[in-house]
């Protein structure tokens, strides 16, 4: 089902992406866990995983992503958790297949680099780290898996580093599907942008040595909209290729979402014909953002 998507990005059409997954899950009463946020989901609440997709794919979605961002490799396995993480991509990724079964949509897998999280916090838990073969092994088990279960493409989520992001990535590479990059940014104490998380990393070198391995598609996604514009034009400085846009609204306390001054979707449409001008040819949404904000965008930007 990709083949159309490679089209419209071969031509500058404009595609529409779904918008949050796991927020849109809990936003709909599914608790979320405290270690592995809206990855059980997919087993406990299948339903309303499936009712999920099924609203974007009517809100003119061209692609939906599975629920599998927070079935991480690393955090499933700082758990103890590995082969629990490909049986719970397995299923979430046959119920987007289902949600998608008569509709001329793609179905993409979420690979991110999510390890624990802070409780009450979006900030990350910097105690373990894995070493580089150790990792590569661990992206490789869920990009495979990933492969083996049906999506069309890999997203990459929340690349945030020149470290995992470059390893997860050449995994899913590895499985000769198409790969998107989405970058996730923020910005420091200082004004500088770096990566979302990583106030280490400054995102000009992050958006150049991702770049460097040359995806189907990069994204500024998980990025507040105020942000966004900002974001794009460092990426820009690296990148020639097609480019998507889907920022996030609102913040995470580990583990739910905090729906606090949600972008209207007049106001992410306004956005978006900024983003735009500077050559975005992909809009969707991210955490906080839901069905009405893909169908203002699908409205913008028909088919």
């Amino acid at each position: 089902m990709y083949g159309h998507i490679a089209g419209k990005l071969a031509r500058g059409d404009i595609i529409i992406l779904d918008g949050g997954t796991g927020t849109d899950i809990q936003r709909r009463g599914v608790p979320m866990s405290s270690g592995t946020w809206c990855a059980e989901a997919n087993l406990s609440h299948p339903d309303v995983v499936a009712a999920v997709h099924a609203d974007y794919i009517r809100s003119g979605a061209d692609i939906i992503t599975a629920n599998t961002f927070a079935t991480s490799a690393l955090l499933f396995n700082a758990v103890g958790r590995d082969d629990d993480m490909l049986a719970i991509d397995q299923a979430a990724v046959a119920i987007a297949r289902r949600a998608a079964a008569g509709h001329a949509v793609a179905v993409a897998g979420s690979m991110s680099t999510m390890r624990p999280v802070q409780p009450g916090s979006d900030r990350t838990l910097k105690q373990q780290e894995w070493p580089e073969a150790q990792a590569r092994d661990l992206f490789r088990r869920k990009a495979e898996n990933l492969a083996a279960a049906g999506v069309d493409l890999i997203m990459m989520e929340m690349m945030r580093d020149q470290d995992y992001s470059v390893w997860a990535t050449e995994a899913a590479q590895a499985t000769g599907l198409p790969v998107w990059i989405g970058l996730s940014a923020e910005r420091r104490k200082d004004g500088a942008l770096t990566g979302f998380g990583r106030e280490d990393q400054m995102l000009d070198d992050v958006a150049r040595v991702l770049s460097a391995l040359k995806p189907d598609a990069f994204s500024i996604m998980h990025t507040s909209p105020n942000d966004t514009g900002a974001a794009i034009d460092v990426l820009r400085r690296h990148w020639s290729g097609p480019v998507g846009a889907y920022p996030e609204s609102g913040y995470f306390t580990m583990p739910d979402w905090t729906f606090v001054d949600i972008i209207a979707p007049a106001d992410l449409v306004a956005k978006a014909r900024d983003w735009q001008r500077r050559g975005v040819t992909a809009f969707g949404g991210c955490c906080g953002l839901g069905p009405e904000h893909i169908t203002a965008l699908r409205s913008a930007f028909p088919s």
